[in-house]
């Protein structure tokens, strides 16, 4: 469960849904009489005479329904979680591994996706899959199909997966750049395996950070929404009048598992730059300004006599990063990226998050009050401006390549980083993220391909070396 204020849910578990009494309030009449009281007319409010003008017609959503609902699917999905061992041995455990698997239980999920190609490409949340060892799509017209994953991104909490048929009916992408505050908007999904099911809505905020990621890199530029949206409605379709995809569903504002006002929707610049990723790369191409940054308020502007508090504050600037290598410096003060004025730190990561690295990008920003440009060459994670590799599932864990940057630091020569955990045997070992491992049994490890290899036959007790970004050294244990 996801947290904001009360709960952040994400909607794509299924939930009991609970149907409340109706409650009247009677007023009690008594026979006495009573006499209403006289308003001098001198003291009579005197209304004004003006006409209200005509309101426009309430909008129509029949055209923009019938274009997105057969571009939604429901998703339904089976993982299985390791349960945790009651007892066991740790000597017995490192010398000769244990003698029975962890045992498991199944969990079935729900959720939609959107089709966004004719040859069954589908965008989804990664919280709807994640885990998932079958995931079933079933379209509009009742047809079932098995689904695979592409690729995912807990950073921006979306997935893509694949159905193999052709001729599908993909929705059209809009452009969340041009969506407005009090637009009128629809949410398509399913809802309490409600298949199909379509409300509506306005957009109530842009560039909503609700601090529901957790993971390094996280980027939340939500579109903030008031159209219904429940648990099974997570990876379903936010669209505009015309029928164009402006986000995906992701979460909702509840204190009670189920819709109460509000709801979360990622992008849909967001959502293409990431599927084309996955879909091309199998990973994200995270570019990075490579800067550490602020949220303009009083107190901040008062100390560095900043009079625009729209931007976002440096404070520091990473070494041999983007931004160092354009120019820019800690007390800057970003205005736009492109052109596009950023206002928040949730908006300057949506926006830089749409580009990969090696993409040039022209920021605007002020220096002791003067406006200046410059143009960013964008890294990655690695420092480079080159594609990153996919991460390796390994032991449940994500493994990935050690940076250059990483290497002279902490003085070693290679290494496996540990970007992130799932269970299995490292995260029972009490390996946490960020881990680098730097030998095998004493064998020097050099790369993740060179991991597998090392442990894809060993028997028996493993001995893993390693450092932490800190620069602690550690060591773990286990069986094969």
């Amino acid at each position: 469960m996801k947290t904001f204020s009360q709960n952040i849910v994400a909607a794509s578990i299924g939930a009991t849904l609970a149907l409340g009494g109706f409650y009247a309030i009677n007023n009690y009449q008594n026979n006495a009489t009573n006499v209403p009281l006289v308003i001098p007319e001198s003291q009579r409010i005197q209304l004004s005479k003006t006409t209200i003008p005509a309101l426009k017609s309430m909008p129509t959503f029949e055209l923009a329904a019938k274009q997105t609902v057969n571009s939604v699917v429901h998703i339904k999905t089976v993982a299985t979680k390791q349960m945790a061992h009651q007892q066991f041995d740790p000597f017995e455990d490192f010398f000769f591994g244990r003698p029975k698997n962890s045992p498991k239980q199944e969990v079935a999920g729900s959720g939609s996706g959107v089709i966004i190609s004719e040859d069954g490409y589908i965008a989804t949340n990664n919280h709807v899959v994640e885990g998932a060892v079958k995931i079933e799509v079933t379209l509009n017209d009742k047809k079932t199909y098995n689904g695979r994953i592409v690729g995912t991104d807990p950073t921006t909490d979306l997935a893509l997966i694949k159905i193999e048929e052709v001729n599908l009916p993909a929705i059209f992408y809009g452009n969340s750049d041009n969506v407005n505050i009090g637009e009128w908007v629809l949410a398509v999904g399913n809802p309490f395996n409600l298949t199909s099911t379509v409300t509506a809505g306005i957009v109530s905020a842009k560039g909503r950070n609700i601090n529901i990621l957790k993971e390094d890199y996280a980027i939340e530029s939500f579109i903030q929404t008031d159209a219904a949206v429940n648990p099974g409605n997570s990876g379903g379709a936010l669209v505009n009048q015309s029928g164009e995809l402006i986000g995906i569903n992701t979460a909702i504002a509840s204190n009670t598992g189920s819709y109460t006002g509000y709801s979360f929707a990622v992008p849909v610049n967001m959502v293409k730059k990431i599927m084309g990723d996955l879909a091309q790369h199998g990973t994200v191409q995270r570019a990075l300004l490579g800067i550490q940054i602020r949220e303009i308020n009083q107190e901040l502007a008062e100390k560095n006599n900043i009079l625009n508090l729209e931007g976002i504050y440096i404070s520091k600037v990473m070494n041999e990063s983007s931004a160092e290598d354009g120019g820019l410096k800690n007390g800057d003060i970003i205005r736009s990226i492109n052109g596009v004025k950023v206002k928040s730190p949730s908006e300057l990561q949506e926006k830089v998050g749409q580009y990969r690295p090696g993409d040039i990008v022209n920021v605007e920003y002020e220096r002791n009050g003067t406006i200046r440009n410059t143009a960013l060459t964008l890294k990655n994670k690695l420092g480079t401006t080159g594609s990153v590799a996919k991460e390796i599932l390994f032991l449940g864990a994500h493994i990935g390549n050690v940076s250059s940057k990483e290497k002279k630091e902490l003085g070693i020569e290679g290494g496996v980083k540990i970007d992130n955990l799932t269970q299995g045997k490292l995260l029972q070992q009490g390996v946490k993220k960020g881990f680098i491992i730097t030998k095998i049994n004493q064998k020097a490890i050099k790369s993740p391909e060179q991991l597998i290899d090392t442990l894809k036959y060993l028997k028996g007790g493993v001995l893993i070396e390693g450092v932490y970004p800190s620069g602690a050294k550690a060591y773990y244990g286990f069986g094969m």
